[in-house]
């Protein structure tokens, strides 16, 4: 069998900006799926994209400030102007955040919903691809994980057991941000692939699960009782389903939780 053409990291970046050539593409897909630790870095890629266009975006709908157009310029002149200003802002985000592939990515949710799960992705890529130190306490301390990250954030953590779909716990972390902090807890599969669960405080609408997905990397996402939940992990819509409803059901299940 012949062995693929390895896939450089110039190839890996013009795959997740969408310029890689329609020849190449399936074969750098091949490459990704046989190669997680490349695939990971890819997701992380895309990810970094999606967080700085959810969060500045909206710059590019934004009037050119006042200060940028000179009264002495004619109408006409003035209106060029503007048109050049918005131009080269939009270049500016069009550059930034390439390889955008979800164009719905953020459809329905709310701006906290979006920014949430942004930080959970953006944590995800930061730790899926750690090898030494991927979390802070390891599962054979996960009793004390759940009962530390409950008692930091004043709420309670559970660590759900997703070894009936096939992943067990690596450990966990405390991540700033989310007001409070956020929980960050980290599984790995038989071949290495990892998905991780954020939990973080939320005032937004409670929702059912949603599937985000932007190239190589997915997430699964719900807020209950005030707090927000995301699955992260490659983006294989069914495998993520499975993870994000396995964790839903144990946490929405469990005794004494709280209902507002």
């Amino acid at each position: 069998m012949t062995n693929p053409v390895p896939v450089t990291d110039d190839e890996l970046h013009a795959y997740v900006d969408g310029e890689l050539p329609a020849e190449r593409r399936s074969a750098v897909e091949a490459w990704l799926a046989a190669h997680p630790e490349d695939a990971a870095r890819a997701a992380a890629w895309q990810a970094q994209a999606d967080l700085i266009r959810s969060r500045y975006g909206a710059v590019a709908q934004q009037p050119v400030p006042q200060r940028l157009c000179l009264d002495r310029l004619s109408r006409r002149e003035r209106i060029w102007t503007r048109m050049a200003a918005a131009a080269f802002i939009m270049a500016f985000l069009v550059g930034a955040f390439s390889g955008w592939f979800g164009r719905g990515l953020w459809d329905g949710a709310s701006v906290g919903a979006r920014t949430l799960t942004a930080d959970a992705i953006d944590a995800y890529r930061i730790y899926a691809v750690e090898v030494r130190h991927p979390v802070e306490v390891p599962a054979a301390d996960s009793a004390h994980l759940v009962q530390w990250l409950s008692k930091r954030l004043g709420y309670e953590v559970l660590a759900p057991d997703l070894e009936p779909v096939g992943l067990r716990l690596v450990g966990g972390r405390l991540l700033p941000g989310a007001g409070t902090g956020a929980a960050f807890l980290m599984y790995e599969g038989p071949s290495g692939e990892r998905f991780t669960i954020y939990c973080a405080r939320s005032n937004a609408p409670e929702s059912a699960l949603r599937y985000r997905a932007a190239g190589p990397v997915g997430a699964v996402y719900w807020i209950d009782d005030n707090k927000v939940y995301v699955v992260s992990g490659p983006a294989d819509r069914d495998r993520l389903h499975k993870v994000a409803e396995s964790a839903y059901g144990q946490i929405d299940g469990r005794p004494g939780k709280n209902r507002t």
